[in-house]
């Protein structure tokens, strides 16, 4: 047996080796992908919602600032939905966390709206 039949016989297992390599290699590479770039669509889509939340708030209380503190918060939520389906969808964020949200945000643009 020479040389040449040894690398034949070895081809497969070395082929099959080098793929299982890539294929982990591959593989880390596009889970690292995912988390590097997953998160910043995140942030950005967290950030869209808190600027469309507190757009909505500044308009609801330059169309009504005496307005009650809910009805401020509803049409806020109301504008957020409107203005940022995706970042809601994808932050799974449902009505209670985008009215505390907003409530938040209400408290921040006025100091005085808490209730």
């Amino acid at each position: 047996m020479n040389l040449n039949d040894v690398l034949q016989e070895l081809m497969p297992v070395l082929v099959s080796g080098l793929s299982v390599f890539l294929s982990a290699m591959i593989a880390a590479a596009a889970h690292k992908a995912n988390q590097r770039w997953g998160l910043d669509i995140e942030a950005r889509h967290r950030e869209a919602l808190h600027s469309a939340i507190m757009s909505g708030i500044k308009a609801a209380i330059e169309e009504g600032p005496e307005e009650a503190a809910d009805v401020l918060i509803s049409s806020a939520v109301g504008y957020a939905k409107a203005s940022v389906p995706d970042a809601i969808a994808r932050l799974s964020a449902g009505d209670p966390v985008l009215q505390r949200l907003a409530r938040g945000k209400l408290i921040e643009a006025t100091g005085r709206y808490g209730g």
